[in-house]
């Protein structure tokens, strides 16, 4: 499991228009190679009559999984380009559609290149872009006299709270970066005196966005 990876955070749309041909992006977060299909047949068929549907994608921890499509576009002018932009972003888990409705203008290779890049960038920057960062969800049991202290001193601190169970014992679960549970554990018990029972609920991504 990956401990952090940059991806899209939502579905984003964008238009671009470059010597009068209009280039359409449709960005998505996919984890398989069969939703991105999926998502790219959607496209095609919301925009069958346009001159192109271009796409790319990149799936999986080591980017295992990468395809790129011309859709007619000449060799290497547009599925290719669209999927450096992805590459150079470092996204992962993420396909990409450019539209392209044929203006009467050409634009040679280089400039074909240039505008599906530009394009891709401009879907990208509608989608937004989120880190996924792996935490533990850990549990803290203590006492009811502990209840100030730790949750002001949680709260005030790096860590996230998700929520505090109020029960025969105060329970709370504060979402701790992976690799940081050592430290947040000695953290916890060095402020309780040692006594509070500190355990490993769940493991999730969370999400954090970034500018």
């Amino acid at each position: 499991m990956r401990k952090y990876y940059l991806t899209l955070k939502s579905f984003g749309t964008s238009e671009i228009v470059i010597s009068k041909s209009r280039f359409i992006a449709n960005c998505k977060r996919v984890e398989s190679e069969q939703e991105a299909m999926e998502f790219i047949q959607y496209i095609k068929k919301e925009h069958n009559s346009a001159t192109h549907n271009c796409s790319a994608y990149l799936i999986g921890e080591h980017d295992q999984i990468q395809k790129a499509n011309d859709d007619g576009e000449p060799s290497g002018t547009a599925g290719v380009p669209i999927l450096e932009v992805l590459k150079k972003q470092h996204l992962q888990d993420t396909a990409v559609v450019i539209t392209r409705y044929f203006g009467g203008i050409k634009l040679g290779a280089g400039g074909l290149v240039r505008a599906y890049g530009k394009a891709t960038t401009a879907g990208i920057d509608a989608s937004g872009v989120v880190e996924r960062q792996v935490h533990h969800l850990m549990k803290i049991d203590v006492e009811y006299v502990w209840l100030g202290k730790l949750e002001n001193e949680i709260r005030n601190s790096s860590y996230l709270m998700k929520d505090v169970n109020y029960a025969d014992h105060v329970e709370f679960y504060v979402f701790v970066p992976e690799e940081e549970e050592y430290k947040f554990t000695e953290w916890l018990t060095e402020m309780t005196n040692g006594q509070a029972n500190i355990t490993c609920d769940d493991k999730l991504f969370l999400e954090f966005d970034k500018e």
